[in-house]
């Protein structure tokens, strides 16, 4: 069952970013996977559930790249733009799931059953964002000027703009000069520790 329910939320991700939440009925996410729809019923008990899985996947996968991150820079400003470059490289590599992320969120926020998804998903980003400053303050000797509660939501708008940027442009050299703008903003609140 549990290979059953990954094709069904990889076809669920193609179907959204192709075609946005309100597109991705359980007929064309079974269509996708090509699986029957009894299939579909078997695995999830609705496409709510779906999509609540499938925002938790994408996240799951999202940390992991996070935790792969070994700063190596010397200053705290490299060591955030390097991390940056490595978010950035994700974002290029499946612009379709970037691109289905944003909608469900923003479907979740739509919905008064799922909403509390939209903020839990925030709230995991804000909890990556300032695990990596952690490790960043760690990885340089260096500490924070302010909170990192708040500069981790600085991060996360910070990432949310430099993506969605990205998506509807497809300029590198513009989202390089925003993560020279992030490291450089970012850097600049780091103090001896």
């Amino acid at each position: 069952m549990s290979e059953r329910r990954e094709l069904l939320l990889d076809a669920a991700l193609a179907v959204i970013a192709r075609l946005g939440v309100t597109g991705a009925t359980t007929r064309a996410i079974v269509a996708e996977a090509g699986v029957s729809l009894a299939s579909f019923h078997y695995a999830f008990e609705s496409r709510d559930q779906l999509i609540a899985e499938l925002v938790s996947r994408v996240i799951q996968g999202e940390e992991a790249v996070l935790s792969a991150v070994q700063p190596e820079g010397v200053s705290m400003r490299d060591t955030i733009r390097q991390g940056l470059i490595q978010y950035f490289d994700v974002v290029k590599a499946d612009p379709l799931r970037e691109k289905a992320m944003f909608e469900l969120t923003q479907y979740a926020m739509r919905s008064p059953e799922l909403e509390p998804l939209a903020r839990a998903q925030y709230d995991r980003y804000y909890a990556l964002a300032e695990s990596a400053l952690d490790v960043a303050a760690r990885s340089t000797g260096l500490s924070w000027a302010r909170p990192t509660a708040e500069l981790a939501t600085f991060l996360v708008v910070l990432t949310d703009g430099l993506t969605l940027n990205w998506l509807v442009n497809r300029d590198d050299a513009a989202a390089l000069a925003i993560i020279d703008f992030a490291a450089d903003s970012l850097g600049a609140l780091a103090v001896a520790a």
